[in-house]
């Protein structure tokens, strides 16, 4: 089973934190199902954006039109550098909802057989235009035409866009990850026993 066809809703949307991957609610969106709960959903993954502007340079790539929810994210954004976010920066979204950054998306099997490209998960990785994934610090509600605003940015920390070529394609310096304010947990043990 996957979840990955998103499509666009038409109504406010609750966003809570959904626990752990395996066990919990899996996803941060109320309603939104999560296929594969080994790999995906759980705090540190409770909601997937993707930004508008890196659809529209796919969709030059490709030579297709690609819809908001094509990559499986539950939150497409408009003006908002999402790999030049910070891992640890938080998102004030509407009136109460705030998200935190936590990492770029690491693309599995079910994106690649989605999109249907040859060779797609290099492609996509040696692009590095990842889309963030975010945990719920506070919850709310969102839904389209929200405000985005960066409401805290960390002063020491690693761009999704640097953590995530660092964690795919330059594993020597993996330990400058350990500097990223907001890493998760399993993430930042797994990087201190392969650099210790």
């Amino acid at each position: 089973m996957t979840a990955i066809d998103k499509r666009p809703v038409d109504h406010p949307v609750q966003v809570r934190a959904p626990g752990p991957k395996t066990t919990g609610l899996h996803s941060g969106l109320v309603g939104d199902p999560i296929g594969d709960v080994k790999h995906h959903g759980g705090d540190d993954q409770a909601v997937y954006a993707y930004a508008r502007e890196d659809y529209d340079w796919w969709e030059k790539e490709l030579g297709r039109p690609l819809a908001g929810g094509a990559f499986g994210e539950n939150l497409t954004t408009l003006g908002l550098d999402l790999v030049g976010a910070m891992i640890g920066e938080r998102w004030r979204i509407g009136s109460e909802l705030e998200l935190q950054a936590t990492f770029g998306r690491v693309p599995c099997a079910t994106f690649q057989a989605r999109m249907e490209e040859p060779k797609w998960l290099k492609r996509f990785t040696k692009v590095n235009r990842t889309g963030a994934y975010l945990r719920v610090v506070t919850p709310g509600f969102v839904q389209a035409g929200d405000s985005i605003s960066v409401s805290y940015r960390p002063a020491k920390s690693v761009s999704i866009a640097e953590g995530f070529e660092v964690y795919m394609l330059d594993r020597a310096r993996l330990g400058r990850l350990l500097d990223a304010e907001g890493l998760p947990d399993d993430l930042r043990e797994e990087i201190q026993r392969k650099v210790s």
